[in-house]
């Protein structure tokens, strides 16, 4: 375990009311946590931690720490003879007028150098006994300083450093047994998911995807060695054909969304299913903005409760499980948020409304997320995260059929229940008066309605 030598560093718990985020009301402006930048983290991430485990971002907040730290380095016996020289040279050759300004100047306490404090010595001084064009050979053939985080940047951002802070932050993974040995229990619907994705689907039966369709597929796997080839050539077959694009993105960083801990990366999955934001109304919007609206692109599906991280042979499947975990805590705190909208408290039924997936190497591997309450007093909600099955895509035909047809079963059902959290959250907001004649809400509250019907037909796809 790595020591940050800090007289900050503190071990947080999970009831510091600081770091709480609940799953109702948005935080203030003042306890609004930040997301890091997805170079390195601020130092609030690192303090945070229970545990540092030895990665090259640690290493460079260890490097920074360190620096800071140290005292910095007097010149050199030569270089200080050299600028005392230099400076009495300049003394003696000045007119009178020009050294008594100096002489006053320098008895007030000369130049005010408080703005420089903390500032990194320079690394190369100027030399005036160099020719302007030794300065610009040197500064040319020198070499060039490149970031470390453009090799593997996801690798980088979300190593164990950031699984150690979700799990520090009650947000767990699969699997996950606690100090006391215990294993979280299933959410209460798990069987009813575990029906839904065994579905039968017309568009994937033997007739339909062939032994053949299978082969080529298998091809295209074998030759897709990077995560655009994946993305490109492969999911779009497991997806099949979606009926309306504006139900579906990916790419995003969710800067919008609050983070479940301070100095949290943003989430990013490479597809994500939502609702678009008219389905949602405005007031229900502008109150749980940190916790349903992705990104500022207003445009955007909302609400999102169906992921999908993809990998490719030669990237890490560690990156799309902690990519996965995250991704679908924030997932379920949005779609909670939205059950829970003007109950006036939390709600907690430990049912699952969130699915998130990975395709790594021909593999697909498929998990719930579900929220849960304190297990302490004052605590923040909790996290869970478990696997509901794998399928090897590229072992045969039926193997195939049997995951593409959970995968289409499983977006429709969270489609489904976001409908649901959606038609609620707008009666709540614009709740329908029984006598009198229609009013605005009531309009609203229709169209709404009208609105959902075509949802569910929409989210019912190939």
């Amino acid at each position: 375990m790595l020591e940050l030598p800090s007289p900050s560093l503190r071990k947080r718990r999970r009831s510091d009311p600081l770091e709480q985020t609940g799953t109702s009301q948005r935080p203030s402006q003042q306890q609004k946590l930040n997301h890091s930048s997805a170079s390195q983290p601020p130092s609030a991430f690192w303090d945070s931690l229970t545990k540092v485990w030895l990665t090259k971002r640690a290493l460079r907040e260890l490097d920074r720490r360190n620096h800071q730290a140290a005292p910095n380095p007097s010149h050199s016996p030569q270089k200080t003879n050299w600028e005392a020289g230099h400076y009495a040279d300049y003394l003696s050759r000045c007119t009178p007028k020009v050294f008594n300004n100096i002489r006053v100047f320098a008895r007030h306490g000369g130049p005010d150098l408080s703005g420089l404090r903390g500032y990194r010595e320079p690394m190369r001084r100027f030399d005036p006994t160099m020719t302007s064009g030794q300065l610009v050979r040197s500064q040319r053939y020198s070499p060039a300083t490149t970031s470390n985080t453009t090799k593997t940047k996801s690798t980088c951002v979300y190593d164990r450093n950031f699984q150690q802070h979700l799990t520090d932050h009650a947000v767990y993974p699969h699997p996950y047994r606690s100090l006391e040995g215990k294993v979280p229990a299933k959410p209460e619907n798990w069987n009813e998911i575990l029906r839904m994705l065994a579905l039968p689907r017309p568009s994937l039966s033997p007739s339909s995807f062939t032994d053949g369709d299978h082969e080529n597929f298998v091809f295209a796997d074998a030759g897709a060695l990077k995560k655009k080839q994946v993305s490109e050539s492969l999911i779009p077959v497991i997806e099949g054909k979606i009926s309306d694009a504006k139900y579906r993105s990916g790419g995003i960083p969710f800067t919008n969304l609050d983070p479940l801990g301070d100095g949290t990366p943003p989430g990013n999955p490479d597809v994500y299913y939502g609702a678009p934001p008219e389905q949602l109304s405005q007031k229900v919007r502008n109150e749980l903005s940190g916790q349903i609206i992705p990104s500022t692109q207003h445009d955007l599906p909302i609400a999102p409760n169906f992921f999908l991280a993809v990998e490719s042979p030669e990237e890490s499947v560690l990156v799309a499980r902690r990519l996965a975990c995250y991704n679908g805590a924030l997932g379920a705190r949005g779609m909670h948020s939205l059950q829970c909208y003007g109950r006036g408290e939390l709600v907690y039924d430990n049912n699952a409304s969130t699915i998130t997936s990975i395709y790594y190497g021909g593999t697909l591997k498929m998990y719930t997320s579900y929220v849960a309450p304190p297990s302490t007093a004052g605590g923040r909600p909790e996290y869970y995260m478990h696997q509901l099955n794998v399928w090897c895509m590229d072992g045969n035909p039926e193997t195939w059929r049997q995951a593409a047809t959970a995968y289409r079963n499983a977006r429709d059902w969270t489609g489904q229940q976001r409908v649901k959290a959606i038609v609620r959250a707008n009666e709540k907001a614009n709740p329908v008066k029984v006598e009198g004649p229609a009013n605005d809400a009531a309009v609203s509250l229709a169209s709404s309605v009208v609105t959902v019907a075509s949802v569910t037909e929409a989210c019912t796809m190939s």
